[in-house]
């Protein structure tokens, strides 16, 4: 039996298998926003197959890419060489990217297109002889993806203490974190943020190489939409003190926020930017890191200089992936995806505010198609559940109930849907999240 199969051999990400054990599922199939598990069973793709799928599931354009390209070939190294697909794209993406970003790095994730980044803001200040700038600024409550770089400048307890011996020291600063700061006033907390931000630089900027911070919303720490003028500042103070800005789109690219970038909601041009996910429209696992023309000119030297950036991935620029991302760009601009989201995310804030009526909803946060609905013991005192009740996890259980999937973020409720989700069928996810949150949080409080 395939289930048993599944129990005896795989390990999953994120996933603690005795929980696996118990509560086991197994997708078979998948068509449009839902997916089929090995029993018929349909549900909902709540998440988007963890935050990626653009344009549904067996989107015919995108599986038509995919073949035409095996007519022609499936891989070919971008090591000293390049491919058809990997150059159109890059034009594209240039295209379509914050002005100042002229140069696209391949890669095989948004992990990888963050450690890329980190090195590139390491080595530019090496070759420009300014030795000095190697540390870091993390965001706390930062994620960036699990390899060694990309954790050292997160800050997210649960998944990174373990590791912090093997992790390079970062300084932190604080994202604004309206619903669980003292004031409750969006406008106080970004500033207080930002200024506190500009000592760290003032002391520090001289030893700085570089600011991570991921765009607008930080994801995986619930969902944390920062306040009006916050990434704008961030900006003007690397800016100030000549540390470069390295902005994470993994989660946020691709018209998940109604914006192509989620930075263009602030006309921030940041100095590197890796974006992934919805690149391939949730197809195969591409990902790129965009910098600006100043930095690429700080590599470009004769061989003996070893200003080269050595660092690549056997799969850099894969030919499959790069085709159906094409495809899948061009599906963006011919169904006007990003505008559409934009338009759609107006009518799902209104969809949302129906589970305000909820006595166990905290907080609602959204951005686009990014949201995270935030549970609570008391809507008065903001108390949280105690992390052993993991309420979240049971709602999470209780959707897939009632036909929708999707993955919490401790006890905040994840809800990325697919960018081509229709009106009613986003309507019918939130009236599943609702009768599931409803049901759990009764019975808990």
């Amino acid at each position: 039996m395939l289930i048993e199969k599944s129990k005896k051999h795989l390990w999953l990400p994120f996933t603690q298998m005795k929980d696996y054990d118990k509560d086991p599922l197994m997708i078979e199939s998948g068509n449009g926003i839902k997916l089929k598990d090995i029993n018929g069973k349909e549900y909902y793709d709540g998440f988007s197959s963890v935050w990626l799928n653009v344009h549904g599931h067996r989107k015919k354009e995108l599986d038509e890419a995919i073949q035409k390209q095996l007519g022609k070939i499936a891989h070919s190294t971008l090591l000293g060489m390049t491919n058809v697909p990997a150059t159109e794209l890059a034009e594209t993406l240039v295209d379509i990217s914050p002005e100042q970003l002229t140069r696209v790095f391949y890669s095989d994730s948004g992990a990888e297109a963050m450690e890329i980044a980190l090195k590139m803001a390491f080595q530019y200040w090496k070759n420009k002889e300014q030795p000095e700038k190697e540390k870091f600024i993390a965001m706390q409550n930062g994620y960036h993806g699990d390899t060694i770089g990309a954790v050292s400048v997160g800050s997210i307890e649960l998944y990174h203490n373990v590791y912090g011996p093997l992790m390079f020291e970062s300084f932190k600063a604080k994202v604004p974190y309206v619903y669980r700061s003292e004031s409750g006033d969006a406008d106080k907390c970004r500033d207080e943020c930002l200024a506190e931000l500009e000592q760290l630089l003032i002391k520090h900027h001289s030893e700085i190489a570089a600011l991570s911070i991921e765009s607008m919303v930080q994801g995986a720490s619930g969902m944390i939409t920062m306040p009006e003028g916050f990434l704008a500042g961030v900006r003007q103070l690397c800016t100030q003190y000549d540390v470069l800005m390295i902005v994470d789109e993994v989660a946020t690219g691709f018209g998940r926020t109604g914006k192509m970038f989620a930075c263009e909601h602030e006309n921030v041009q940041p100095d590197l930017m890796a974006a992934g996910k919805g690149l391939t429209g949730g197809y195969l696992p591409i990902a790129i890191t965009l910098a600006t023309e100043d930095i690429f000119q700080a590599f470009y030297d004769d061989y003996q200089t070893l200003k080269t950036f050595f660092h690549g991935h056997s799969y850099t620029g894969n030919q499959l992936g790069c085709a159906v991302a094409i495809e899948n760009l061009r599906l963006f601009q011919l169904e006007n995806i990003v505008e559409q989201v934009a338009a759609k995310s107006k009518l799902l804030h209104e969809q949302l505010h129906e589970l305000t009526s909820l006595s166990h909803v905290g907080d609602i946060r959204q951005l686009g198609f990014m949201c995270g609905i935030e549970l609570v013991q008391s809507k008065e005192t903001k108390l949280a559940y105690p992390p052993e009740q993991r309420v979240g996890y049971q709602v999470s259980l209780k959707m897939r109930e009632l036909g929708m999937l999707t993955r919490p973020l401790g006890d905040v409720v994840a809800f990325l849907p697919p960018l081509c989700s229709t009106t009613d069928e986003l309507g019918a996810m939130v009236s599943i999240m609702k009768e599931a949150i409803d049901e759990v949080t009764s019975r808990e409080c």
